[in-house]
């Protein structure tokens, strides 16, 4: 019996989030008496769930190496300014590329300073968070860019997360289609099973040639380029973006991956529990709007997550896991 739940433990560590999302869902929709399951608040949640999946993804990947990215809210707020700043200018194409561009030069600066310089990837990342935060708040200067009625009817802008495809925003369709290339990439291809080894041990998988230097820089790209992407997109879907825009969301994306069975200390990953994960924090948050709570308590509840999370976790590993 034992060894069976450890099978299932290792080959599907979300199903305890599927059983949460199920129990949630139930519990919600007596309590509000059927509003949190309204078209209205479906399709919200829906729009909200796919951008933080987005970066929950990213950061999914770099704790599957064991290590942390508490960068990427900042991020995100770049690529919102990038995106809708430039987008008046030059229009949402380049705009968009713009803003995963500096996804790519953020995530590389982490990468450089955890992979190449061994510096720990909390500390790096708890710096460029402060400041590329400080960068955002002194180019907005107080005020926030929104996006003008021509911005609206540009295709890219509606193709990217500013409009709906028969009734779904497209920005639930970029979080589906990135979830399944990576699904491909990390459980159907060679450098999948290399960023696992990583994170279950370093030392071991540089031993049989692993270039584990070379990935750990890889992983800190892709979540910067996600965090970005994620920062756009919910600035195509809300039509403005501010010095504040991402604060907080980490945290919220580190709960997301643990909620959905991603080992803290590395070496697993289950990136459909991820999205199940963002989709509970989510639910939470419309789930108090609706009953009039204050934002506030919000907050609280992820870091409640985040810890009991961790703690279920460590001792589903010790007990479960443990030879």
């Amino acid at each position: 019996m034992r060894a069976a739940i450890a099978h299932l433990v290792r080959r599907h560590p979300e199903g305890g989030t599927v059983t949460l999302v199920v129990l949630i869902s139930l519990t919600f929709a007596i309590v509000t008496g059927g509003s949190w399951l309204s078209t209205g608040n479906l399709q919200s949640l829906s729009q909200l769930t796919a951008v933080l999946a987005i970066m929950a993804f990213g950061e999914a990947i770099v704790i599957a190496t064991g290590q942390i990215d508490i960068s990427v809210g900042s991020v995100s707020g770049i690529g919102a300014l990038t995106f809708l700043g430039l987008a008046p200018v030059v229009g949402s194409g380049f705009g968009l590329v713009a803003a995963l561009l500096f996804g790519v030069l953020i995530g590389g600066i982490n990468g450089v300073f955890v992979a190449f310089l061994g510096i720990p990837s909390l500390l790096v990342t708890l710096g460029t968070l402060f400041l590329f935060q400080g960068i955002g708040y002194a180019v907005t200067s107080g005020f926030s860019f929104a996006a003008s009625n021509v911005v609206r009817k540009q295709f890219i802008y509606n193709g990217f997360g500013g409009g709906t495809v028969a009734g779904v925003n497209t920005g639930v369709i970029w979080a589906l289609t990135i979830l399944v290339v990576l699904q491909l990439a990390v459980f159907e291809m060679p450098v999948g099973n290399r960023l696992l080894a990583i994170g279950g041990d370093a030392a071991s998988s540089f031993s049989r040639g692993v270039n584990v230097t070379r990935i750990k820089f890889g992983v800190f790209v892709v979540s910067g380029v996600l965090a970005a992407l994620s920062g756009a997109l919910d600035a195509a879907f809300i039509g403005y973006a501010d010095g504040s825009f991402g604060a907080g969301m980490e945290l919220s994306a580190i709960a997301a991956a643990v909620l959905g069975g991603c080992h803290l200390a590395g070496g697993r990953i289950s990136l459909i529990g991820t999205l199940l994960g963002a989709f509970i924090l989510r639910g939470i948050q419309s789930f108090l709007i609706i009953l009039g709570v204050q934002p506030q308590w919000y907050i609280l509840v992820v870091g409640l997550i985040v810890v009991l999370a961790g703690l279920a976790d460590r001792t589903l590993t010790r007990l479960v896991l443990k030879r």
